[in-house]
């Protein structure tokens, strides 16, 4: 496997960005609505998948595709191309305030699992398509669904992460975690579900009944600051605001 060779430099702090490199003729693929702008001889197509050769020639490729519409996943990714005889830029960054986290593929052994959301670009030759977590509890049970992203290549990919970034090193350990904070791990990393404890805890202090369980040899990438999280506060308060103002209505 031999991914576009793409440079990169991240933009920012606490709100990032990265600045994709491309030389000519250079690719990197993308989802829909990550991009903030870009020099004007970056050419963009969409294309159903990441244009890297499937395995399975057409039926391979209509089968990663149905688990994409089944999972809820657009299709389609975009695919950023430099037409220019030099270098050109096009930039990404994530949906709410946090970190980018540079993934070398090469270097974390070519296969890296990440929250749906949290994909941002990768080079072309990346290998983009859908994981099942072997356990359904945490789809079933958590709030942030059992659906995962498999990105296989050796080339350069990019997810963000809310809040800040824990990157924490197992060798043969076990650690449980809130299914929102999990960004990425690799395939060295064994993903399921385990009940909570203390269930009382959980139905009246407004945690997940079901937390997962990263265990292994690898590397996991947490964020502090789920996009769940916020959402679910604005959303009671607008539920607080609304409920009052029909009160207050009423009298």
């Amino acid at each position: 496997m031999q991914c576009h060779k793409v440079d990169y430099t991240l933009i920012g702090d606490v709100m990032q960005a990265v600045e994709i490199g491309l030389d000519p003729g250079e690719t990197v693929i993308a989802d829909a609505g990550n991009m903030n702008y870009m020099n004007d001889a970056i050419r963009f197509e969409t294309r159903m998948g990441d244009g890297a050769p499937a395995p399975e020639g057409l039926l391979g490729s209509l089968v990663a595709a149905g688990r994409r519409l089944f999972a809820g996943e657009n299709l389609f990714l975009t695919h950023f191309t430099n037409t220019a005889g030099s270098k050109r830029h096009v930039t990404f960054s994530g949906p709410c305030p946090g970190r980018v986290i540079v993934l070398d593929m090469a270097a974390l052994g070519q296969e890296v699992f990440c929250q749906k959301e949290a994909f941002l670009c990768a080079a072309r030759g990346t290998q983009v398509s859908i994981a099942f977590t072997r356990r359904m509890g945490p789809g079933f049970f958590g709030r942030d669904g059992f659906v995962l992203m498999r990105l296989v290549g050796d080339g350069m990919a990019f997810v963000h992460a809310g809040g800040m970034v824990v990157e924490k090193t197992l060798k043969n350990e076990t650690i449980c975690v809130d299914t929102g904070c999990i960004v990425a791990f690799t395939s060295g990393i064994h993903y399921s579900a385990r009940q909570a404890d203390n269930l009382k805890s959980m139905f009246f202090g407004g945690e997940n009944l079901f937390l997962a369980t990263l265990s292994g040899t690898g590397t996991v990438f947490l964020q502090t600051l789920p996009l769940s999280r916020p959402a679910d506060r604005i959303l009671r308060q607008l539920s607080s605001f609304a409920g009052k103002r029909k009160a207050d209505t009423a009298e």
